[in-house]
């Protein structure tokens, strides 16, 4: 089985990130060939400056390295290091309906929020397609919001084999339903285009100050909230905590007399515990560097190894060899 997921360095990784998309990718390592990227391609359809990419993109590479990703049981490297990405991408953009890529909730959701279309933004799916289907990918691991593009990749691939004979393999989406949707401060989707996130690494103060600021509703401290389980708060303890603690702060909001600043110091705290030993780790890979880059090359020649004769695949059946 081989096992595909990617993750934009669009900005400082979060807890929607790694118990959406990054945790998993860490168990998956040990249950099949996994091929896991940067996607600093997809990156540049929202970040417009180059020195914040590069930043950005071995941010996540330490982020990822010290949250336990082993470069020795996986496939590890940055998009733009596989040019048959983006080669793949136009041969299956010649098949992609417009109306396909209209109905992309994901696109839409950005328009409805104000955001200047361009044509990356539009044809995201389509590159994203590519990404899953240069690698015969199995099974990609996504968020719920991300499960939509699946589809978009898997009609596409049907199109392709149907009008050119088979070629790709259909994937399969895995959604971790308890986790496919972490809220973020404000109680939306946890997620850097709302700036509602709270990093997996920063300094301390910051980061309990941006706890502290969960919004909550008005209810007195005395009051019982029977609706203890819809908390933000509680909802992210049940993530970092031993489900007893979770459990025990829910039962006191549902009793009364238990008050919301203590809830988020509680949140706080096994928050930083939660990733006390990946905030050491992170450190010393930053003091080497030199190893990180190697990791993502090394990767990058894999990756490689990979797609060229899946692209060749490609190029054959559609009459370009």
């Amino acid at each position: 089985m081989r096992i595909l997921s990617g993750i934009q360095p669009s900005g400082a990784l979060h807890l929607g990130n790694y118990f959406g998309m990054m945790r998993p990718a860490i168990e998956l390592q040990e249950q099949g060939e996994a091929f896991y990227f940067i996607a600093d391609y997809h990156s540049m359809t929202s970040v417009f400056d180059a020195e914040q990419r590069r930043k950005n993109t071995l941010d996540v590479a330490l982020d990822f390295l010290a949250c336990g990703l082993d470069p020795k049981r996986c496939v590890f490297f940055k998009q733009s290091d596989v040019p048959e990405h983006t080669e793949l991408s136009w041969l299956l953009t010649t098949l992609t309906p417009m109306g396909l890529l209209e109905r992309c909730h994901s696109y839409k959701d950005k328009l409805a929020r104000g955001l200047s279309p361009n044509h990356g933004l539009f044809a995201y799916p389509v590159l994203m397609a590519a990404d899953i289907l240069i690698y015969d990918s199995n099974l990609v691991p996504v968020g719920k919001d991300q499960k939509q593009h699946i589809e978009v990749t898997r009609d596409v691939a049907a199109k392709f084999n149907q009008l050119y004979g088979e070629c790709f393999v259909i994937p399969e989406p895995q959604i971790r339903d308890e986790v496919a949707v972490v809220p973020g401060i404000d109680g939306q989707k946890m997620s850097k285009s709302y700036g509602n996130t709270i990093e997996i690494f920063g300094e301390e103060k910051p980061l309990k100050k941006r706890i502290m600021s969960l919004v909550m509703d008005s209810r007195g401290l005395d009051e019982p909230k029977p609706d203890a389980d819809k908390n933000i708060a509680v909802q992210l303890l049940k993530l970092v905590a031993d489900p007893s603690v979770a459990k025990e702060c829910e039962e006191s909001l549902r009793a009364g007399g238990y008050g919301y600043g203590t809830l988020k110091k509680a949140l706080f705290e096994n928050y930083w515990e939660y990733f006390r030993e990946q905030r050491q780790k992170r450190a010393e890979l930053a003091d080497n560097i030199d190893y990180v880059h190697q990791v993502l090359r090394e990767g990058a020649e894999k990756a490689r190894d990979v797609a060229r004769p899946v692209l060749k695949r490609a190029r054959i059946a559609s009459g370009l060899e």
